[in-house]
This record gives structure tokens, C-alpha cells and sequence, in this order.
């Protein structure tokens, strides 16, 4: 792989166009893998997609940069990104592609749907020496490298993160304060029965990799209380958070229309930005090339006894409180 250790051009001649991939550690150290994206958007359903297509570039398959975590930080120096304008944070299955998909159509705004090396970098702390002050340095140059405003256009960085990062909420709130941030949620049951029928990686056991989502008391356990239970926790953790840091509180019910309402200051929107991201409300946010199709009631009453059970014995209190609070804010 190429490096650019020893390079002769100046930094911001040889890193623009690129974006990191991945992060992991070898031999104790941290290392970031890149990809030429040159000014391409981001425009996919999620940041592994974009990735996917970046690297079927016959470029991308002969030349690959594989640079120390320092790199990353000299391109923060040399280079800074735009700084994040808004967190999304959601309990997974509930609008939030919906949401980034309708934010990416527009020119003015940069979407990070779910990148892998974020979220590497947001939990090293669990397993790696990566921590307190040197790993916010990581997280605020890793947002600044795949915040690179690489057409010229984009004024704007809004980051969706993955539903089991809502644990690292202090920690970006310490790296960036002043980041406005939303909790994305939904009739917990709904939620239950796309993962029951799909599950997603942090619902099935022991995919996820080190996270206080994991208790040590899970398994073997019914999938269905498996999942009701981490849903019940993602929930609860939403609520303490909001009660500690704010944060808008958003239900799955005022998609697509909250963005022309609740969320337009939030996003920055003006009316032509909020018309123009409407437009996208109609597709299938994950299957863009398909029609979106309501299908909140096919999953209730698809969802079996035991499902119904566990999700009201562990997700419905914290899913009442966290429609409490947000009614509050609508007051």
C-alpha cells in the first residue's frame, strides 16, 4: 500500500480527494486506511456503501494509503473540515436513513450516514489505550477528514451515527459542545419486529464488539427478549441523556414533515432547502431506486405473543417517558 511517509508535496496536495475507510490497530498502534473519492457527494444510504462503490474505481484497486493516526491529525492541522453542524442519534429502524437520505440531496450539506472508522475511534476506549484527551483529538480529526468540503459547495456537516454510539453521546459532547443533537425513535414494537425479522448487528449476540450496550446477562435468552431488552436500554439511556444535555427528541410519526417544521433551524434549512429535501420523502430511504410504502401496521400485527411480551415488559415504559418529554418540548 502506498504511505505518505516521505512525501514531497505538501500535505494538502496529497490527502485532498481522499477520505479514511477504516481505523484498527496493529502491532499497539492506530492506523487509518483511505480511498480516493476525489469530489464525489456522498449521496448513498449509508457511509459503507459509498465506500463499496469507491473502491470498484480501478484506482482505488491499485493505490491505497495506509497512514499512522498521526497522518489524520496533520490533516486536521493543515486542512480543517467543517466542523459538525448536528448529531443524529436514533434507536435504529425508526427514519433516521430517512432523515440523512433527504439531508443528502442537498448540495449545501455534507451527510455521514453511519461511517465505520467514526465509530471505531468512538469506542477504542473499550479495548485500546486510545482515551481521554488523544482519543477526542482522533474523533475531531476524523470528523474533520471526512468533513472536507471537497466540491466547494457543501457549508454544512451532519453526522448520523450508529444506534449503539447514543453511549458515546458525552463523549462528542465533549469534544464538540456546541453541536445541536437529536434522539430519533419509534413505537418500540415496530422497531422490534424489523429486527426479530432482520436483526441488525447490534441485536444479534456477540456481533456487536465491546459496548455497555452488552450486559453480561444476555444469553442464551429468546431472541425476542434479547432484542426487546436492548431496546428498552437504548430507550432509557436516550431519556437520561436528554435530561443531562437537551437534545430534540423526534418520533418516527413527524417524518417527513418535522424537517420543514422542528428541524429547519436545526439544519440550517431555508424554505427552497426544506422543498428540495421533501422531494426525496417519497423513496424507500435504504432501497432508494423503490417507492417508500407505510408499513408500521403490517409490523404490529405481524409481531408474534412473545414478541409483544418482551417489548412490554422492557421497551414500553421508557418509550411512554420518552413521549412525555417530547410532548413537553412541543409545548
Amino acid at each position: 500500500m502506498a504511505s505518505l511517509m516521505g512525501r514531497e508535496r505538501p500535505l494538502n496536495e496529497e490527502m485532498h480527494g481522499w477520505l479514511p475507510i477504516r481505523t484498527w490497530l496493529r502491532d499497539g498502534e492506530w492506523r487509518v486506511d483511505w480511498c480516493w473519492f476525489g469530489e464525489q457527494r456522498l449521496t448513498q444510504p449509508f457511509y459503507r456503501d459509498e465506500v463499496d462503490l469507491a473502491l470498484r474505481l480501478p484506482f482505488n484497486q491499485a493505490f491505497r494509503r495506509d497512514t499512522p493516526l498521526t497522518t489524520l491529525l496533520d490533516w486536521r492541522a493543515a486542512s480543517p473540515g467543517l466542523a459538525p453542524s448536528a448529531f443524529i442519534f436514533h434507536a435504529s429502524r425508526c427514519g433516521s436513513t430517512l432523515l440523512a437520505q433527504m439531508l443528502a440531496r442537498l448540495e449545501s450539506h455534507i451527510v455521514l450516514s453511519e461511517p465505520p472508522p467514526l465509530d471505531q475511534l468512538l469506542r477504542a476506549h473499550y479495548d485500546s489505550p486510545l482515551h481521554g484527551a488523544e482519543q477526542a483529538a482522533a474523533i475531531d480529526a476524523m470528523l474533520s477528514a471526512l468533513g472536507q468540503c471537497r466540491d466547494g459547495r457543501a457549508s454544512r456537516l451532519v453526522v448520523k451515527l450508529d444506534a449503539w454510539n447514543l453511549y458515546e453521546l458525552p463523549l462528542l459532547r465533549r469534544c464538540f459542545p456546541d453541536t445541536p443533537w437529536l434522539f430519533l425513535y419509534r413505537d418500540p414494537l415496530e422497531i422490534a419486529a424489523s429486527h426479530l425479522q432482520q436483526p441488525g448487528m447490534h441485536m444479534v449476540p456477540g456481533l456487536l464488539g465491546e459496548s455497555p450496550l452488552n450486559l453480561a446477562d444476555e444469553s442464551p435468552t429468546p431472541r425476542e427478549e434479547f432484542i426487546a431488552r436492548r431496546l428498552g436500554r437504548l430507550l432509557q439511556v436516550a431519556i437520561e441523556h436528554h435530561r443531562q444535555y437537551g437534545g430534540l427528541l423526534l418520533n418516527y410519526s413527524e417524518l417527513p414533515m418535522a424537517l420543514g417544521d422542528r428541524l429547519h433551524t436545526l439544519f440550517g434549512l431555508d424554505a427552497v432547502q426544506v422543498a428540495a429535501a421533501l422531494a426525496g420523502s417519497g423513496q424507500n430511504a435504504k432501497r432508494p431506486e423503490q417507492a417508500f410504502a407505510a408499513d408500521a401496521q403490517r409490523k404490529r400485527d405481524e409481531a408474534s405473543a412473545p414478541l409483544r411480551e418482551a417489548v412490554s415488559r422492557w421497551a414500553e415504559a421508557p418509550y411512554r417517558d420518552l413521549q412525555r418529554l417530547r410532548l413537553q418540548q412541543l409545548n
